[in-house]
């Protein structure tokens, strides 16, 4: 079974994101090591999609290097 929306987010705050803002269900999280924004999109108790799996996974690595 595939996490939550929200189990992604605790993820990315523990690792330092934080969050931008953004309209209805998209959110922008920010690292200050990263140029660039992730954008996750979905309602907390939502499936997350494979795509935001791995982007997750990744901006989580980039950000410790």
């Amino acid at each position: 079974m595939p996490p939550k929306i929200r189990e992604l987010i605790s993820d990315l705050e523990r690792a330092g994101f934080r969050n931008r803002g953004g309209r209805g269900s998209h959110r922008n999280y920010v690292h200050p090591n990263l140029v660039k924004p992730l954008t996750l999109s979905g309602n907390l108790g939502d499936d997350a999609n494979r795509r935001q799996i791995k982007d997750v996974r990744n901006a989580i690595e980039e950000s410790q290097k």
